[in-house]
């Protein structure tokens, strides 16, 4: 027996988190725990927080000379960082 109506258990989850408003904070998450990824475990170690808001990342570093190298990146770690999760998150990332 075959049924007309069947959906993929992804598809019912992403209008789950839609419908509860819980699809950008997913989202958000999804994305910070992606930096460790993005940036390498050597990187990430000097990660001291990082959170979203207003569609800007903030990552507080320990490394002075590491903000400043970061800093220069922004545009392309932009783009890794959303591509990672799949949809735009963020559109800007401010090292502090």
């Amino acid at each position: 027996m075959r049924r007309s109506n069947t959906e993929q258990i992804g598809t019912i989850i992403q209008h789950f988190l839609r419908e509860e408003g819980l699809e950008t904070p997913y989202n958000q998450y999804k994305l910070i725990r992606a930096l460790e990824e993005v940036l390498g475990h050597g990187i990430s170690r000097y990660i001291t927080n990082a959170y979203v808001r207003n569609q800007t990342l903030y990552v507080e570093m320990r490394s002075p000379v590491l903000k400043q190298e970061l800093s220069m990146k922004r545009a392309q770690l932009t783009k890794r960082l959303n591509a990672e999760v799949g949809t735009q998150v963020i559109a800007d990332i401010h090292f502090c």
